[in-house]
């Protein structure tokens, strides 16, 4: 039992990590080198990966799908420190609306219209996106800003979700704590007095079943004074 609640914790550990690193923002430094748009047939594999279609539009199986190439700076430790490597890494760029992710991006068509703009130059810039590259899928991150950066050595300092963090943490140690004291002040009272009627009870059996023993005896011995008479 033990083993089976440990399973089940580090897999909602897991489930909720993943979660969270696929919604949270996420900054890459890239040098945009083009932008373009593809038809994109979606299917049940994919699907849950995209975004809606964008604000005024009807959500059809196929539409365009506007994308922003990049030459992408390697980093470690989740960006803080940059590398003198760099790859290729390709982002779509969706209006978000106003279910999910909560990011109510609405200006996709401003966004593509400012990276085709970067693209003409050789300026470095900071993508904000969420989501996975997952190439054997075809499914891209989603840009959900872009801002100019003096360089490829600028370190990002995640400040939303340190702070998205920090929060939770005090979120979840005060539903914690106001838990136990429910649990004390409502529930522990309950199951005590619960207790209390199961062990008054069990008393009582216990005297009725000795009182229907001792009357049994009483009639054995009767029995047992009767048989020489006879």
């Amino acid at each position: 039992m033990r083993k089976i609640k440990i399973t089940l914790r580090v897999l909602a550990l897991l489930i909720f990590g993943l979660l969270f690193h696929y919604v949270l923002p996420q900054h890459d430094v890239v040098k945009i080198t083009s932008t373009e748009i593809i038809r994109t047939d979606f299917s049940a594999l994919n699907r849950i990966f995209y975004a809606q279609a964008d604000s005024g539009a009807t959500e059809q199986p196929t539409r365009d799908l506007r994308l922003i190439n990049t030459q992408k700076q390697k980093t470690f430790l989740l960006g803080f420190i940059p590398r003198d490597v760099s790859t290729v890494m390709v982002y779509r760029n969706e209006d978000t609306g106003w279910i999910w992710p909560p990011y109510f991006k609405f200006d996709s068509s401003d966004l593509q219209a400012e990276a085709a703009n970067l693209a003409k130059g050789d300026e470095w810039v900071v993508i904000t996106h969420y989501g996975w590259r997952i190439r054997w899928a075809s499914i891209y991150p989603n840009a959900i800003a872009v801002r100019t950066v003096p360089g490829p050595d600028v370190s990002i300092i995640p400040w939303f979700n340190i702070v998205f963090f920090v929060f939770l943490m005090v979120a979840i140690l005060f539903i914690r704590a106001m838990w136990r004291q429910f649990r004390e002040r409502s529930i522990d009272p309950l199951l005590d007095t619960a207790g209390h009627h199961v062990d008054e009870v069990q008393a009582g059996m216990a005297e009725r079943k000795g009182r229907i023993s001792r009357w049994l005896g009483t009639w054995r011995k009767k029995d047992n004074t009767r048989t020489p008479s006879e």
